[in-house]
C-alpha cells in the first residue's frame, strides 16, 4: 500500500508513522511527483492541490485524507462520482482557533493595542469588560463550541446560531439562521466560524450589520464567502458597529490595495487562527486512527465526509 504526503512533515513524526505502519509505502514528496500520484492508493493533502487534473493522474487513488476542514476549493463532485473516500481533519482546529478568537477580544476590551502605542504617559484607556456581555457564534460545532466554553468562563452569554436551531455544547441559547436578525441588536460580539456551503455564502449582509450595536465586534474565522465584502466595507465605512476582525476573505490573498488594509476600525488577520505547532501532530493522531480502520477494513472511522454536502 503506498500513501503520498503532499505536504511536509517533520521527521519525528515520520519516524512515528513508519514505526507504527511498518507495511505501508510512504512517500513525502509533493503532487507534481506523477509517478508517486500514480501509484498512490491514499493521499494525505491540505486539498488545495487537488484538481480534476490530479485525480485524473491519480489513477490508484481510492482514499484522499485532507489534512484541513474547509474543502470548499476541491472538485467534490468528480471525488464523489470517482467513489473516493473522503476524510478531513474537523475538530483539531478548535483550540489555536478559540485561542486567537479570545486573544483579539481581550486585546480589544482591555485596549491592549493602544497600550502597545503609547510613547507618553496617559490612563484614558478606554477599556471595557467583557463580563455580562452577549455573543452570537454563527456555527457552534467544535470550534465555536469551544470559542462558547471560553467565552461562558469570562462572564458571557452565549447565544449559537446554526441551520436548524438545534442545541449545541456551550451555548446558553440556541437559535436559526432565519432567527438571527432578532437577536442581533442585543450581541456585543458577532463570531462566525461557519464553513462554505450553498447554505452559508452571503448569509451575512449589509443590513445585519445595521442591526448591531454601534459598539459590537464582529469576526470572521470560518469562510470568507459568508458576506460580500462590497457589502461589509459599506457598513465599516459607515461605523455601523466598532470593529471587525477578519482571518478570512473572500479571496486570498488579500489584495495590497484592498480597502481592509487602511481601515482603522478593520483588523486584518492573514489566515493564520489555526497555526499551531501541535496542528499537524493532530491531524496525523486522525489519520492514523483512519488507516488503522483502513487496513483492517473496518468501518469507524472519523471525519467521513459527504461530497455532495461539503461536509
Amino acid at each position: 500500500m503506498k500513501v503520498l504526503f503532499t505536504f511536509p512533515v517533520k521527521d519525528y513524526l515520520i519516524e512515528d508513522l513508519q514505526h507504527d505502519f511498518s507495511n505501508v509505502d510512504f512517500v513525502f514528496s509533493n503532487i507534481k511527483d506523477e509517478e508517486a500520484l500514480k501509484n498512490a492508493e491514499i493521499i494525505v493533502t491540505y486539498g488545495e492541490d487537488i484538481t480534476t487534473e490530479t485525480l485524473n493522474k491519480a489513477s490508484s487513488l481510492k482514499w484522499l485524507m485532507v489534512a484541513s476542514a474547509g474543502l470548499e476549493k476541491m472538485p467534490l463532485q468528480e471525488i464523489g462520482e470517482r467513489g473516493i473516500f473522503l476524510t478531513n481533519v474537523k475538530g483539531i482546529h478548535k483550540t489555536p482557533m478559540a485561542e486567537s478568537v479570545m486573544a483579539h477580544i481581550l486585546a480589544l476590551k482591555r485596549s491592549v493595542p493602544w497600550i502597545y502605542q503609547q510613547n507618553s504617559w496617559s490612563r484614558k484607556s478606554g477599556s471595557t469588560e467583557l463580563r455580562g456581555s452577549t455573543a452570537i457564534i454563527i456555527g457552534p460545532g467544535a470550534i465555536g463550541g469551544e470559542i462558547g466554553r471560553l467565552l461562558q468562563a469570562f462572564g458571557v452569554h452565549t447565544i449559537g446560531c446554526n441551520r436548524s436551531g438545534k442545541a449545541s455544547s456551550h451555548m446558553n441559547e440556541m437559535i436559526s439562521f432565519e432567527n438571527l436578525s432578532e437577536k442581533l441588536p442585543l450581541a456585543d460580539l458577532v463570531i462566525s466560524v461557519l464553513p462554505s456551503t450553498n447554505e452559508t455564502k452571503g448569509l451575512l449582509t449589509y443590513e445585519h450589520f445595521v442591526q448591531m450595536k454601534e459598539t459590537a465586534i464582529f469576526m470572521n474565522f470560518g469562510r470568507g464567502d459568508v458576506i460580500i465584502e462590497e457589502e461589509l466595507i459599506q457598513a465599516m465605512s459607515e461605523h455601523q458597529i466598532e470593529y471587525a476582525v477578519l482571518d478570512v476573505f473572500e479571496t486570498e490573498p488579500l489584495t495590497d490595495g484592498h480597502p481592509f488594509w487602511t481601515m482603522d476600525n478593520v483588523i486584518v488577520s492573514p489566515h493564520v487562527s489555526s497555526h499551531s505547532s501541535e496542528y499537524v501532530p493532530r491531524a496525523l493522531e486522525i489519520f492514523k486512527h483512519n488507516l488503522s480502520e483502513w487496513i483492517k477494513k473496518t468501518t469507524n472511522f472519523q471525519n467521513v465526509i459527504d461530497t455532495e454536502k461539503g461536509y
